[in-house]
């Protein structure tokens, strides 16, 4: 009889190491899967192009790739209209607008068609993330601003019932509404404001 007690009290020991050994391995994996997680954006595209580097020869350059990776922050926030924090959600213009002011110093102005004013003209053999390209999505131009990533892509709030999103300017729709680009710098200063909260 003392021996099977003995025995069985081994093997409960053991099934107790057993198990804290298992529960310790699970957490763990679930800290490795966290991490990861914690890391990734809701666009598994957009975390990508947040991550990446890309070679650079100026500080104008370099302002830039902030302004595109302040943006892609936001992936998922939810479009609308007039909206111009994260909180209150984006439209194109808010979503340009706060991104420049956190990563460039630079307040513009609020619409789209104003903010195609600022900065430089760039064509579009020379673009680099961190440009700002226009669209005529509204009958007329330059009614929707995004941010170019890098590789014909950009991150920008689209519509009413969408997200802040990555998109390719490949896309027919994208590449017949193309307008062009600007790209600012962070010692440049918006010629207007305005506070006026349309797209």
């Amino acid at each position: 009889m003392l021996l099977v007690a003995t025995v069985a009290l081994a093997g409960c020991a053991n099934t107790a190491q057993n198990q804290k050994n298992q529960y310790a391995q699970a957490d763990s994996l679930h800290q490795i899967r966290d991490n990861y997680l914690s890391k990734r954006q809701s666009d598994p595209l957009g975390a990508y192009l947040a991550s990446s580097e890309y070679p650079s020869n100026s500080a104008p350059q370099q302002s830039n790739r902030t302004l595109a990776s302040t943006a892609l922050n936001f992936l998922g926030i939810k479009y609308s209209f007039g909206g111009e924090t994260p909180n209150t959600g984006f439209d194109c213009s808010g979503l340009v607008s706060y991104a420049a002011e956190k990563s460039l110093g630079l307040k513009l102005p609020r619409r789209s068609a104003e903010i195609a004013r600022e900065g430089k003209s760039i064509k579009t053999s020379e673009l680099k993330k961190g440009d700002l390209v226009f669209f005529n999505t509204r009958g007329h131009r330059n009614s929707h601003v995004g941010i170019y990533l890098g590789d014909s892509k950009f991150v920008h709030a689209p519509r009413a019932g969408s997200v802040v999103r990555v998109e390719s300017m490949d896309i027919a729709y994208w590449k017949k509404r193309y307008n062009g680009a600007r790209r600012l710098a962070a010692n440049n200063t918006p010629a207007k404001l305005t506070a006026r909260k349309s797209d």
